[in-house]
């Protein structure tokens, strides 16, 4: 039974890529090295299963979400390929929206929030004093639990923002052909931006295996397809927390156009191990 007011959709979990760890910038997304961790099977990339509530949001909030609107997500549990994932958005505070992912053991895997106009949540966003892309540092070097990384600016990354790379996205991930994200003029998927955050750690050091955590998401701008966007980042804190290093850093995506289209604060458990990254 659900609330007064809520709504509800339902989707299938799945893997976007070979199940081949060989393969991988991250591993955890591969059986072999999940289970390794304990995991009963792959984990799907967090922004990949927050992304499948996309269209939910939509639903909900109408396209302007896209260009200024926000989100904040938990990752409370993994989901698997072959879940099938309840996802429901429940009115809460003011314009805001309550989103829950559970699965099919009705266990919550995704909670947060989504809404329209600026997060508040980002009012200390630190952004990057550097957003001139340049390539990654020969070699990396790993990523360790030292506070003292806390303030510094990573080198930004120039990714390529194609309409052939983001409808390539949309059937890996996504399997979907919805004609905002994959038609002639597509807009950038949110979940494509948020995933620029991963990718820009990795352009910068050397990780064996890490696990998304924790989101808060800020959308700026219309953000279509074409040309390359930068994304930029500066590490906010490195801890530990129950025997596992995090890292916590803001990232920022701008456009080809100079403007700003995402900002966000990303957190993420990492082995401070380097391997095969």
């Amino acid at each position: 039974m659900t609330a007064a007011g809520t709504r509800e959709w339902r989707t299938i979990a799945f893997l976007d890529h070979e199940d081949d760890p060989a393969t991988m910038a991250n591993p955890v997304h591969s059986s072999e090295f999940a289970r390794e961790l304990g995991f009963a099977g792959p984990l799907v990339a967090g922004a990949t299963v927050w992304g499948w509530s996309v269209p939910a949001v939509l639903a909900t909030l109408g396209d302007g979400w896209l260009h200024r609107g926000w989100a904040r997500f938990r990752f409370r549990q993994p989901v698997y390929p072959g879940d099938e994932v309840r996802i429901t958005l429940a009115p809460d505070a003011g314009d805001a929206f309550a989103l829950r992912m559970t699965n099919p053991a009705g266990v919550d895997c995704v909670v947060g929030e989504v809404g329209p106009g600026a997060n508040d949540a980002l009012a200390a966003f630190e952004p990057p004093a550097r957003m001139d892309p340049a390539p990654s540092p020969d070699p990396r070097p790993e990523l360790r639990l030292d506070p003292a990384l806390a303030g510094a600016d990573w080198t930004p990354m120039a990714v390529d923002a194609s309409p052939e790379t983001l409808r390539a996205y949309m059937e890996r991930s996504h399997r979907s052909d919805d004609p905002r994200f994959a038609g002639d003029a597509p807009r950038l998927h949110p979940a494509w931006l948020a995933a620029r955050a991963e990718a820009v750690m990795r352009h910068n050091f050397a990780i064996a295996s890490s696990i998304h955590t924790r989101s808060e998401i800020e959308f700026l701008a219309p953000a279509p397809a074409g040309g390359e966007v930068v994304a930029g980042a500066r590490c906010v804190a490195v801890y530990e927390r129950r025997g596992r290093p995090i890292v916590e850093f803001d990232c920022l995506v701008r456009g080809p156009d100079g403007r700003d289209l995402a900002r966000m604060r990303h957190t993420t458990i990492f082995d401070a191990t380097a391997g095969s990254a």
